[in-house]
This record gives structure tokens, C-alpha cells and sequence, in this order.
């Protein structure tokens, strides 16, 4: 249907609460008219909102996506391949990590360098489980390039500041992890 004509009515109640004016005892009837053209196209709505993010909740990562290079379930470089073949499948966006309440207290830099001389951490925010750091910054954008997205680094100014987040970003853009 091109142009078609939709009546709506109104009470005039929110105009009443929005100009900051009493609303009257009986509600007055207003006609309006809206045009729907669906013969135009309309606004975009930006894919990065259907976005999806990775936690360090019970077995979301370690196990989830990380099962490290030696383990008997088929991966590349330690990423499953079922996990990154379906990822990639349903064409997710962008991907965020680290993402939910991990990332309040989660530092970066304790996931760079060689994974056998990463620090163990307390993963504070899931049972105080510990955090091996085998999954970090190197892992995670190979994990977003084994599934064909964009990635979003979180970092967090509670355990770092904006210029750690500055050198992460010169870090990985130059020596690529």
C-alpha cells in the first residue's frame, strides 16, 4: 500500500503533562493523521546495535571459545571452530571483550606477551575463580578474525587509565598483538 492514510486519536493527556498544565477532568478528543509511504525507503538502523559480547562467566570463555592449541576438539590456534563457523554464520557485527562484570576489574596488559608467562589473576566478579590469562588481547582479535567481525576493546579506568588504553590501541596497531 503506497501512502495510505491512518487516522489516530489522541486524548490530549500527554500534551496536558508535557506543557507542565493539570490534565483536564475529561479528556478531550483530537484527530490526527499520520502517512506511512512505503514506497520510500526509511532510516538505516545501524548493525553494530545487534553487537554481542564475551564474558568470562563459567565456561563462556575458557572452554566456550578458548580451548587452547593442544586440545582434542577441533580448533584453530586454540579458538573452536564450531564456535567461530557459527559466529560467522549469523554475520555477528562487532563482538565487545572483555564484556559484562569481568570487565570491571579486568587489565589488559595481564593478557599480552607469551601465554605461559602471563600472571593468574582472581576472576573477582564470577566466584573468585582464578584467571589464567590464556585468553587475551592476541587471542581475542584472532578469535574476531577467525569469525569475520569488527572487535571492541573494553578497558576500564578502574584498574587502568585512558593513556593504557591509548598505548593498547598504538600496541596492537603496531605490532598487531
Amino acid at each position: 500500500m503506497v501512502g495510505k492514510r491512518v487516522a489516530f486519536w489522541c486524548r490530549g493527556l500527554l500534551a496536558a503533562a508535557t506543557l507542565g498544565t493539570a490534565a483536564p477532568a475529561i479528556a478531550q478528543s483530537n484527530d490526527a493523521e499520520l502517512t506511512v509511504r512505503t514506497d520510500r525507503p526509511g532510516s538505516t538502523i545501524d548493525p553494530d546495535i545487534y553487537g554481542q559480547f564475551v564474558e568470562h562467566l563459567g565456561r563462556g570463555v575458557y572452554e566456550g571459545i578458548w580451548v587452547g592449541p593442544d586440545s582434542p576438539i577441533p580448533n584453530t590456534r586454540g579458538i573452536r571452530n564450531d564456535v567461530a563457523a557459527a559466529l560467522r554464520k549469523i554475520r555477528v557485527p562487532v563482538i565487545r571483550w572483555p564484556g559484562g562484570c569481568f570487565a570491571d576489574a579486568y587489565h589488559w596488559q595481564d593478557g599480552l606477551g607469551p601465554r605461559d608467562r602471563r600472571p593468574v589473576g582472581i576472576n573477582s566478579a564470577w566466584n573468585e575463580t582464578p584467571e589464567t590469562n590464556q585468553f587475551g588481547i592476541r587471542e581475542f582479535m584472532d578469535f574476531i578474525e577467525q569469525v569475520g567481525t569488527k572487535p571492541f576493546v573494553w578497558t576500564n579506568v578502574g584498574s587502568g587509565s585512558v593513556p593504557e588504553k591509548r598505548r593498547l590501541m598504538v600496541c596492537y596497531s603496531t605490532r598487531n598483538g
